[in-house]
């Protein structure tokens, strides 16, 4: 899918498909940690299996600022990551919606677009 976005100042997705996700039009092929306004980074997880505690603490620990909120994309399909994984997000009052990666990035344009401190943690498995 092809998304059109107004022209904003902020990072945002413009496209996805099976595998990859396009951020301000640059085509990525791995998972992704998006926030509106810093770097684009790499989220260092190839599965949904593979998810530890640590890359969840890495969301906050790259962003310039708090967000408050964790938009996570589970990959192609829904699945919710247990909540032992998301306790340093709940101990710092953020809030984490999960959803398959598809939406997440529908979802993730929208709240960036409205100006939310929101974190992408967006999973493409390998």
């Amino acid at each position: 899918m092809k998304l059109h976005s107004d022209k904003l100042d902020i990072q945002s997705i413009t496209g996805y498909g099976e595998g990859w996700i396009a951020v301000n039009g640059q085509r990525h092929t791995h998972s992704l940690v998006l926030t509106p306004k810093a770097a684009l980074l790499p989220w260092p997880c190839a599965r949904f299996e593979l998810l530890e505690a640590s890359h969840f603490d890495l969301l906050v620990e790259q962003s310039t600022e708090p967000p408050e909120l964790v938009v996570f994309g589970s990959g192609a399909r829904l699945r919710f990551a247990p909540p032992a994984l998301l306790r340093g997000l709940m101990a710092r009052r953020i809030g984490v919606e999960t959803m398959d990666t598809a939406a997440a990035c529908r979802t993730y344009n929208i709240l960036a677009g409205e100006g939310r401190r929101v974190v992408a943690a967006l999973l493409l498995e390998t």
